[in-house]
């Protein structure tokens, strides 16, 4: 791909060839559409790297007293060749742009490929026909905004901050110095506020600009003209607020500010001007002085910007994220006009020619757009369908031992799902000796220990691992943590029992079965609990054997989860359905006999509801609503499996019913909700005391786990997704 680069040291301007970045998790590859030339930073880095060695010193005085403190660290010569490579190196130019989602990585669920997002950052939204963008650095783009005025979004976040650091209320009177792009942007901000805008430039175009799109009066920072409107606007108070969106090396700007600011008005920076404020003046005033931090809160913190752990909402309302959302819908519905701040569409290809036009003068903009070239999906070409490999079962396991009694357990995790949904099962359970429980932290050992009964307790996994007496191993641990408790677990020679999820991504599940293999130990079993249920095999049983294809449909009604939930933390757990979408993927696939081959995933804004179809070797579908919006009251699993003339129905644990020639019903008198755990616990015991084969083959795991994983990246691609084998 193509990408705008400079050499700080030589001033050469380029337009490379660079590797496609690759999608990591935790964010989304973005094909640019349009990319906004900030043409007050962007002109300033490129003027700086056109300057002598000594110019550029005296430009950056903050990087010559990192120098000097080298020196004193590290000597002349090794700070010389720092710096030196470092300056005659490429760097990247560019912050705000709009594009076309192209790949969605692991842990986003807002937005799709081909969705249309603005994006930000000067490390991530750079003049290049693909960025890798983080969660935190992007937004949706309102339905109907053009793309080109989309392009605009970060940098009319810095505006917008700005425009927040100065608190401005209705009826107000503010003072914009510097009429370039932010100073444009944060008038018609203020404007829209209901602020009353005076603009200062010294540029007439540009105050005839800033006045035909809403500020009260403009002119030159000299002219009596500037003083004489504020006087007007303010009764001769002076302005409540001074916006300083001007850059150079010039002191007019704060001088300005202090003489036509009300007694303890406010006075915010926003673009990098000279700062030797006049102390009489600024003190006499009392003026409060603020800075406004490029585009908001979550600007330099690595664990918000690259993470994509986000702020509260109730104690930072207005983020770098949230700020660009916002500038969206002001431009979107019309509060905002941007259109007439684009003074030239340049092609990417151009790019080079542009900035030196820019540098020399040729090009007088305000606002400067790169366009680059159509998408493929806007060209008609087809895209490939994607496919998702599952992974090989090639373990040659040697003779499974039988354990005798009683069979020694250990659990990793002693969360609400084991001490709720397992350990009670077991605690009284005949032949099972409860070992050792390991947490994380020692209080919940010891809890677990003294309710249930376990000999020891402890936060040593290893010690649990390396103790050949302990038969089977539980992981009920959070999802992140799944796969690789399981891979070592399975290594160590363990029995191994893991609730769902199996694992979080593709290459976790590899990993697992490299374990398998490496170790010769296949036994294994997810917690899929429902295929056990004792109502849901008499269910199948009455239903009888199946001669054609079969249409199923479940209705899974989860409901949402509750504020500070850990499922919310997509970011690190994956997104709840690939939580917890195993069980019903397996349940539908155990009632149909067979394991799916393809996956098709749609879903609703911020894909609350899913619909997932999945398509079987005969013919068969199976539809799995998974949805979290629906009433709290109404039964969490309801199915309905059609076939041969036949219809079986199940509602939630409780009842079920068979229609065919002869109508099946079960008892009216409402039982308690049997899962299937415990059968399922009976079922693994059993297959470890005798050595005999696990309940669920491991063919069967991974082709569930596979088909779960798919939903994403169907979710990602909008198209089937096909279950293919191993590559």
């Amino acid at each position: 791909m193509k990408q705008v680069v400079q050499n700080y040291k030589s001033g050469e301007l380029a337009v490379l060839d660079v590797p496609v970045p690759g999608c990591k998790p935790g964010g989304v590859l973005v094909r640019s559409a349009y990319s906004l030339i900030s043409t007050g930073t962007e002109l300033m880095k490129v003027s700086e790297a056109g300057m002598s060695m000594l110019g550029k010193a005296r430009s950056r005085p903050d990087q010559v007293a990192k120098v000097m403190q080298s020196v004193a660290t590290n000597g002349v010569p090794a700070t010389y060749r720092k710096v030196m490579g470092k300056l005659d190196s490429y760097t990247p130019l560019g912050y705000s742009l709009c594009g076309i989602v192209e790949q969605v990585g692991a842990g986003v669920d807002d937005v799709k490929v081909g969705d249309l997002v603005a994006c930000a950052g000067n490390e991530h939204a750079l003049h290049a026909e693909l960025n890798w963008v983080p969660k935190n650095l992007y937004s949706p783009v309102p339905e109907g905004l053009a793309p080109r005025h989309a392009a605009f979004g970060t940098v009319g976040s810095i505006a917008l901050q700005g425009v927040r650091q100065g608190e401005p209320q209705l009826g107000e009177v503010a003072l914009v110095i510097g009429l370039g792009l932010i100073g444009q942007l944060v008038a018609q901000l203020l404007t829209a506020a209901g602020v009353r805008v005076v603009g200062v430039d010294p540029d007439p175009a540009r105050c005839e600009l800033a006045e035909s799109l809403g500020a009260a009066a403009t002119g030159d920072p000299a002219s009596a003209a500037v003083e004489a409107a504020v006087a007007e606007l303010t009764g001769g108070h002076g302005v409540d607020q001074v916006y300083l969106a001007a850059g150079g090396a010039s002191n007019q700007p704060v001088e300005l500010a202090a003489r036509l600011c009300r007694d303890r008005g406010r006075v915010v920076d926003i673009g990098k001007c000279r700062l030797d404020l006049p102390w009489n003046a600024y003190y006499e005033k009392e003026l409060d002085v603020r800075f406004s931090r490029s585009y908001g809160p979550g600007r330099y913190d690595p664990e918000y910007e690259l993470e994509g752990r986000d702020y509260p909402i109730g104690y930072v309302r207005w983020t770098e994220r949230r700020n660009l959302a916002c500038f969206l819908d002001l431009v979107a519905r019309g509060r905002v006009d941007v259109d007439p701040l684009i003074s030239h569409i340049a092609d990417f290809d151009d790019a080079v020619d542009t900035y030196q036009r820019l540098k020399d003068g040729e090009l007088k903009a305000v606002a400067v757009l790169f366009r680059y070239a159509e998408q493929e999906a806007e060209d008609g070409t087809e895209r490939p369908a994607p496919e998702v490999a599952v992974p090989a079962v090639t373990v040659r396991p040697g003779p499974a031992r039988a354990v005798s009694s009683p069979v020694r357990v250990a659990f990793v995790g002693a969360g609400n799902y084991a001490t709720s949904m397992l350990l009670p099962h077991l605690a009284q359970r005949d032949g099972i000796e409860l070992s050792t429980v390991v947490t994380t932290t020692a209080l919940s050992a010891a809890n677990a220990q003294r309710k249930f009964g376990f000999a020891e307790a402890t936060t040593d996994l290893d010690a649990v691992l390396g103790d050949k007496s302990i038969d089977a191993v539980f992981v009920v641990t959070r999802h992140s943590s799944h796969a690789e408790l399981t891979r070592q677990a399975l290594l160590a020679g363990k029995t191994v029992f893991v609730e769902k999820p199996l694992a979080l991504t593709e290459d976790e599940l590899a990993g697992v079965l490299a374990a398998v293999e490496e170790s010769g130990n296949d036994r294994l079993q997810v917690g899929f609990n429902r295929r056990f249920a004792p109502l849901l095999h008499e269910s199948k049983w009455r239903f009888g054997v199946r001669t054609g294809p079969a249409s199923l449909r479940y209705l899974v009604n989860a409901g949402r989860l509750q504020q500070g939930s850990w499922y919310l933390q997509q970011g690190t757990e994956g997104s709840r359905f690939a939580g917890e979408g195993g069980h019903f993927i397996d349940t539908a696939s155990w009632l149909l006999d067979a394991d799916p081959v393809s996956v098709y995933a749609t879903a609703t804004a911020g894909n609350e509801d899913l619909q997932v179809v999945l398509r079987y070797p005969d013919g068969s579908t199976a539809t799995i609503s998974y949805v979290t919006t629906g009433a709290p009251g109404y039964p969490k699993e309801t199915l309905d499996l059609v076939a041969d003339g036949k219809v079986l129905r199940f509602d939630d644990f409780v009842r079920a019913s068979v229609y065919g020639r002869k109508r099946w019903v079960s008892s009216r008198l409402p039982k308690a909700r049997d899962k299937g755990q415990n059968a399922e616990l009976a079922a693994f015991f059993k297959a470890v005391r005798t050595g005999g084969p696990m309940p669920v083959p491991l063919e069967s795991l991974v082709a569930t786990t596979a088909a779960t994983l798919a939903v994403q990246t169907g979710l990602a691609g909008g198209a089937p997704v096909t279950l293919a084998g191993p590559r």
